[in-house]
């Protein structure tokens, strides 16, 4: 269809020149579905964009001066869909330092004029003139509630049609016959412009995302410009951070949250939602996920790093999964209203497909669901960083090497939530809140914060301060590694955030000691002290929860942690007639840590805190979050957190 058919249609200025300069020089790709975009990824030579090699892969590359052609993506068709590969290892993870802001309002985050040294408008200029020069792909899209969403409209070069794919996919196509009913009555606020070889001209090759709020003069529009072509920081993040803002410029703020969430029914028919957040790597798809199983049926629970000595685990039936969200999740005062248990939260999934890291999955047979969903899918996927061959089946298990013997850590694939089995399309009520941290392994002779047990139970007030926090942690695989502990803070959604930590972390306290009916709970994955897990206890956890169900502790269940940051702790823990023991539930009882070692462990975790915290001590914190820090900072019990839940 093209733009004359949309005769109402009513853009920003700045986006109709760039479509309207397209259409006349007919280069414009109006997309109204995900298979015009499939068919746009790896185009045929008729629409001059590009030429298909002869083994079959589409390069996508552009002119950058002094440099020539400079090439950034391999495409192809497969059986199951479409493959992309970035030809830099740099590209094919998100660089957490991408994210800009080339506005005036207030933010925290570092904006265009202090990192690059001039207003944002000049470059804005010349990026609205390029892109009135090439071939364009453009689509509508939506996000946020149903009756109340944030209409947008995507714009990218016709060459990255794999790029528009993956935005199509993520966050759902607004058919063009809808936006021609719609008429003059449809209102986009936001815009996703891409803008590839700026990368190389203004910033030296890395990945920057633009956005620019103008929400002055009411104009009220939310623009992102993507200067990469990685899905992760724009298409995925940066819609993010649009709805982050539309939540905190709301009447009556609302958040959305960094987290997976799956109804869990055990075998004895009971359901339990558990939500699980956390910063990247965090764990948040493997909450989705059926455990991982060894070859004779067991689940590996650890590997003593030290002595080699292994630990299984029996578990002849594990529970129904029924996913809510993967990554990104609405909470919404609308939906409480509707939907609301008494002190519990309420969110639906914020997303039309899941973007799932699949690093995990080296060979045939780990996830048996998840492949044959990507073997078979019911329509196309896209897949990234995966080794696909053209017109094969692209195979998850097959990683694209970012060296010799070294795969590179963040192949994805993007998954629409419609192809995923017993997907719940509702809302829903959280019973159990978890957050998933990276741990460390942690040994006497090397003391780390890798002092977590299988799972810890918290108060609510402490579960804020851990939210404010959210250590990124130990190896993350899903982003370009800045070495040592970092933090990814307030809720573990702030390094998409466009605003104020402050406001943020007050929506969040809000939020969390209205809904402290939940049973909030903290889960390591990857090593529990000198113990490698993986996400082993994560699944053990969900297993066990579930089947306790969201009723609290008994007294005396819970002991106190020797670190008070990590609240609660069970002594041991029977899961299926097995005992698992006190080692994995409190390391310093570990022979290969001790006490002496988990105590320098707990000391680097609480100096981390103190320091990440001080940071939200200003005017505008309310004073109930006040006063949880400052406990915090003065050395609080786990009662005295409680106290603070409860006040």
């Amino acid at each position: 269809m093209p733009l004359s058919a949309l005769p109402e249609l009513t853009l920003s200025h700045t986006a109709m020149s760039v479509l309207e300069a397209a259409e006349k020089a007919g280069r414009l790709h109006l997309a109204g579905s995900v298979e015009d975009l499939v068919a746009l990824a790896t185009p045929d030579a008729s629409l001059g964009l590009g030429e298909i090699g002869p083994d079959g892969r589409y390069i996508v590359g552009y002119d950058v001066a002094e440099r020539g052609f400079v090439a950034e993506a391999e495409v192809c068709q497969t059986r199951n869909g479409v493959a992309a590969n970035y030809l830099e290892s740099y590209m094919r993870r998100r660089d957490p330092d991408c994210m800009v802001v080339g506005d005036a309002t207030h933010t925290d985050k570092p904006t265009f004029e202090a990192r690059f040294g001039e207003p944002f408008g000049n470059l804005r200029q010349q990026t609205v003139e390029w892109l009135q020069e090439q071939p364009i792909a453009a689509f509508f899209f939506r996000t946020g509630l149903p009756d109340k969403p944030l209409n947008a409209v995507a714009i990218a070069p016709a060459n990255a049609g794999f790029f528009a794919l993956g935005l199509a996919m993520l966050q759902g196509i607004v058919p063009l016959e809808e936006i021609r009913e719609e008429g003059a009555n449809y209102h986009h606020g936001a815009v996703v412009y891409v803008a590839p070889p700026f990368r190389h001209t203004y910033f030296d090759g890395k990945q920057v995302v633009v956005h620019n709020r103008r929400f002055e003069d009411e104009v009220n529009l939310h623009e992102l410009f993507s200067y990469n072509l990685y899905p992760g920081p724009s298409a995925k993040k940066g819609v993010y951070g649009m709805l982050l803002t539309l939540g905190e410029r709301a009447e009556d703020p609302w958040t959305t949250a960094h987290c997976s969430t799956v109804e869990v029914v055990t075998p004895y028919e009971n359901a339990t939602t558990i939500m699980h957040e956390g910063a990247s790597g965090g764990g948040k798809s493997e909450m989705l996920e059926q455990m991982h199983r060894e070859s004779d049926g067991t689940l590996l629970l650890g590997h003593n790093l030290v002595t080699g000595d292994t630990r299984k685990l029996v578990l002849p039936r594990g529970c129904e999964l029924r996913p809510v969200t993967d990554d990104m999740a609405l909470c919404h005062p609308e939906l409480e209203a509707a939907y609301a248990s008494p002190g519990k939260l309420v969110l639906k999934d914020a997303e039309s497909a899941w973007f799932i890291r699949v690093n995990h999955i080296d060979k045939y047979g780990i996830d048996p669901h998840l492949e044959k969903i990507t073997v078979n899918p019911p329509g196309p996927l896209l897949f990234l960083n995966i080794d696909a061959k053209p017109d094969a089946t692209a195979l998850i298990w097959e990683h694209t090497m970012d060296a010799p013997d070294s795969p590179c850590p963040n192949p994805r694939v993007v998954m629409p939530r419609s192809y995923v089995p017993g997907v719940v399309d509702h809302p829903v009520t959280v019973d159990i809140r978890s957050f998933g941290v990276r741990c460390p392994p942690c040994t006497a002779e090397r003391p780390t914060y890798g002092i977590m047990g299988l799972f810890h139970v918290l108060p609510a007030s402490l579960a804020w301060l851990w939210r404010l926090v959210a250590p990124r942690g130990h190896g993350n695989p899903s982003i370009v590694d800045q070495g040592g502990m970092q933090s990814e803070g307030v809720g573990s959604f702030w390094p998409f955030a466009t605003g104020r930590k402050v406001d943020q972390a007050n929506i969040l306290l809000e939020q969390i000691m209205e809904t402290n009916e939940t049973l909030f709970v903290l889960i390591p994955n990857q090593h529990v002290g000198c113990w490698q897990v993986g996400f082993a206890p994560q699944w053990i956890a969900r297993e066990y929860l579930a089947r306790r169900g969201a009723a609290p502790f008994r007294p005396g269940d819970l002991i106190p942690s020797r670190c008070p940051l990590l609240g609660y702790n069970k002594h041991t823990l029977m899961v299926e007639g097995q005992t698992i023991g006190t080692w994995f539930l409190d390391v310093s009882q570990q022979p290969e840590v001790g006490p002496e070692a988990y105590d320098k462990g707990a000391k680097i975790l609480t100096d981390f805190f103190h320091e990440q915290l001080n940071q939200f001590l200003v005017d505008d914190l309310l004073p109930e979050g006040r006063k949880i820090i400052q406990a915090c900072l003065d050395g609080a019990a786990v009662e005295d957190y409680e106290a603070l839940t409860n006040c």
